[in-house]
């Protein structure tokens, strides 16, 4: 990677095919039909620096490392290279004779949180209105669908972050739960060393001494399942130490009563039984949180990725409630999405219960507004279908065929071995993905598609930033895009219009399917995104210049702008997200600061949304709830929540807790990593993190091979041997498939709001493996 942000004619500068933060990048075309990545400094994000996995990500584009050509099973059931008119031709035929056989529920559709916005949107649209089925959903309810759900019951919106990440170093106290920042998105480490240098203090929540909690000022490490218990016992503290904002709690909540009765049943001496986490540490940290004026809770995987893993998000919302940390400047909640895409991919209607702009699929308003942008009847729209391993589960029984787009459940899914048995079992299964997967490996049909150099689209960021990713480069002769792959089966399926290729033409009407949603885009467009370097969302469609406004039909808010202030749904349109000078007793809505990009002088941009005199457009949402909560009557709700076991406890058979993660030279399920020679150099393969003392009564030593087994089968892979981890848990890096796959053993246990399953934790046994 060259070291410099100066961009040449032929520099295209976009984002990073990888995590959430997005990171800006220039691309340079080379020759062998790649590119050169280089720093893109403009981009306020990340400011130019990258990690190892976005200065490597050109390698993926090189021939040798991925599919150029359309595979199609043969009769001796080896996949052999086809054209793309056959392999199309037949997808669409085994779709239609397993809908003519078994209805149309018996079509899933498998969608992916690395999808960009257009082709979320087409998906879900190809599912409703194509195949005519409810089962669809995608990878990204694995990731942060219990923050969703928590985020939506509390604050009435579910945006990860609610502010830009800039305001993380202005703030005085961060609590970081269950995240790893410095491996799983690198460059977003400098803001918490910023905030440790401006006097802030960061907190993290790990069961292990990651890299992360090395820099924290305290770091808390609970049992893996407690963290609802851990944030319980802090607002117990909290209350009986007479920290509760009560003016705040009265102004701009509801249902603190409960709440505070549920959370004194939690008293110190009881978390730290159930926790591990001593009552002198729960103190300390409830007076680094309460003693600035500012202070933020940030999750991640470890608390949402649980069986009750909304009620443990739900808790730690009550603890910035009761302080008044939330809808305050430089305050409040925020969820660290983590795939690149994960936002967008689960407000335009991949997901199994929703429609485009984060309308709900049984609201009969939402389904009469986008049935009309799609010109279909609003009763022809299937209802909600199965949550993602609910789906997997269903393979081979009531789901027959299958199509997946950008995942990798074979390594990716919980209870991996059982999954990968039910694909298996499918009738036909069908994959579109950039590289031979694992879950490609099985498929009848596989049609290679474009990556992110080589396509044009919007991604939306874990701040609700939406952004546009260019193509620098023309994709090798055989591959295609996504859009082109459902424009040729809908075509084949008797569906001639509605699905154009081009990605613009899909985003303007993505606009108007979103235009009054939670999720509203209908100001946005690509010119804008390209001059203003990403616009916040909601961004609504300004009405002419005579000052009409109507209620939001998706939730009841009045739509209309007030610059400066927020609207009236509780949404700050503050557009100096770019101003970096704030102190932590600013208020970022008197800053004027626009190093964002946004305007609100300028008429660029769709804000000519009616007949009448054009206005400025509106400047993005950089800020949430600093006016009212997104809820009906504008409270914030407390949950009412109280600490119970993980699904699977420790047993005489099971005596140690595994929980998995991400390792910072791997991503994901590995699929495209994996094919990088320096990222596979620095992370060779998967591994077991224990502690010194399991290791002694195992009697193994540093590399040594050990046999991880669950109720649901079993992983080797070397001993890596460490202090930083509890003595009673074990950790696995999940981004392998074969022997060392991490997700053979999790636990499917399923959230009943989000149906997450339950990642983190499950009941293992560790055994030494002799030869």
């Amino acid at each position: 990677m060259q070291n410099t942000g100066t961009r040449t004619p032929a520099t295209t500068p976009t984002h990073c095919p990888y995590c959430a933060l997005q990171c800006g990048m220039n691309l340079t075309p080379v020759e062998g039909g790649t590119v050169e990545v280089s720093e893109r400094t403009d981009f306020p994000v990340n400011r130019g620096a990258l990690c190892g996995k976005g200065r490597t990500a050109a390698a993926v584009l090189a021939p040798g490392a991925r599919l150029t050509s359309p595979l199609v099973r043969s009769g001796d059931g080896a996949l052999v290279p086809a054209g793309w008119d056959e392999a199309l031709d037949r997808i669409a035929g085994n779709l239609e004779r397993t809908r003519a056989r078994y209805g149309a529920d018996a079509l899933g559709v498998f969608g992916g949180g690395g999808l960009t916005n257009e082709k979320a949107y087409a998906l879900g649209k190809f599912a409703r209105v194509v195949l005519g089925t409810s089962q669809i959903d995608y990878n990204g309810r694995f990731c942060m669908s219990s923050a969703a759900a928590a985020g939506t019951r509390a604050f009435g919106l579910d945006r990860g972050l609610p502010f830009p990440l800039e305001d993380v170093p202005r703030t005085g106290c961060v609590i970081l739960v269950g995240s790893n920042p410095a491996e799983t998105m690198p460059p977003s480490l400098r803001y918490f060393t910023e905030l440790r240098e401006n006097g802030g203090t960061l907190i993290v929540v790990d069961p292990r001494r990651t890299k992360t909690a090395e820099q924290a000022d305290l770091h808390l490490a609970p049992r893996p399942g407690t963290d609802l218990a851990l944030a319980l016992g802090m607002l117990h503290l909290v209350v009986a130490e007479g920290r509760v904002d009560e003016a705040y709690v009265e102004e701009r909540t509801s249902g603190w009563e409960e709440a505070r009765a549920a959370a004194m049943a939690h008293w110190p001496e009881y978390v730290e039984r159930i926790t591990g986490v001593s009552v002198p540490e729960l103190r300390e940290a409830v007076r680094l949180f309460c003693a600035p004026e500012a202070a933020m809770v940030l999750t991640a995987r470890g608390p949402e990725q649980q069986a009750k893993g909304t009620d443990t998000v739900g808790a730690w919302i009550n603890l910035c409630l009761a302080t008044g940390r939330a809808g305050r400047p430089l305050s409040g909640y925020g969820c660290l999405t983590g795939q690149g895409n994960g936002q967008g991919g689960r407000e335009h209607g991949q997901k199994a219960d929703q429609l485009p702009g984060y309308r709900k699929l049984t609201d009969p308003a939402a389904r009469r507004h986008v049935a009309e942008v799609w010109g279909v009847d609003p009763d022809a729209l299937p209802g909600p279908g199965r949550s993602a391993y609910e789906l997997l589960d269903a393979l081979g029984t009531d789901v027959r065929s299958l199509l997946v787009m950008g995942s990798n459940p074979v390594v990716s899914a919980p209870r991996a071995a059982h999954v990968e048995g039910r694909l298996r079992s499918l009738d036909f299964l069908a994959v579109c993905d950039v590289v031979l997967s694992e879950t490609a490996e099985l498929a009848d049909v596989v049609l290679p598609v474009t990556q992110w150099a080589e396509e044009t689209g919007t991604t939306t960021s874990l701040e609700g930033r939406v952004l546009l990713r260019r193509r620098a480069i023309t994709p090798p002769d055989g591959v295609r895009g996504d859009l082109e792959v459902l424009h040729g089966l809908a075509g084949r399926l008797g569906v001639e219009k509605g699905f154009p290729t081009d990605p613009e033409e899909v985003f303007e009407e993505l606009r108007r399917a979103s235009a009054g949603g939670p999720a509203d885009y209908s100001g946005i467009d690509y010119r804008r995104l390209a001059e203003e370097n990403g616009v916040f969302w909601p961004c609504p469609a300004q009405p002419a210049a005579d000052d009409t406004h109507t209620a939001d039909p998706g939730t009841g808010t009045d739509t209309r702008t007030r610059t400066g202030t927020g609207t009236a749904s509780g949404m700050s349109t503050d557009t100096g997200s770019g101003s970096t000078d704030a102190g932590i007793g600013r208020d970022p809505r008197t800053a004027t600061g626009t190093g964002s990009g946004m305007s609100t002088e300028t008429g660029s941009g769709s804000s000519d949304a009616g007949a009448g005199l054009r206005v400025a457009p509106h400047p993005g949402t950089p800020r949430l709830f600093l006016d009212r909560f997104a809820t009906d009557d504008g409270r914030a709700r407390f949950a009412p929540v109280t600490h119970r076991p993980s699904a699977e406890e420790p047993d005489d058979e099971y005596p140690v807790l595994l929980t998995t993660g991400r390792v910072v030279s791997q991503y994901q399920s590995g699929a495209q990593t994996r094919r990088v020679a320096e990222l596979n150099a620095a992370a060779p393969g998967p591994f077991v993190e224990l502690h010194p003392r399991l290791a002694a009564r195992l009697g193994a030593a540093d590399g040594d091979p050990l046999a991880v087994v669950s109720r649901r089968g079993r992983a080797v892979a070397p001993a890596r041997i460490t202090t930083g981890i509890r003595p009673d848990t074990v950790f696995m890096p999940f981004h392998w498939p074969g022997e060392g796959r991490a997700n053979t053993l999790t636990n499917p246990a399923l959230d009943p709001t989000s149906r997450m399953p339950e990642f983190k934790v499950c009941a293992v046994r560790v055994e030494t493996v002799t030869s």
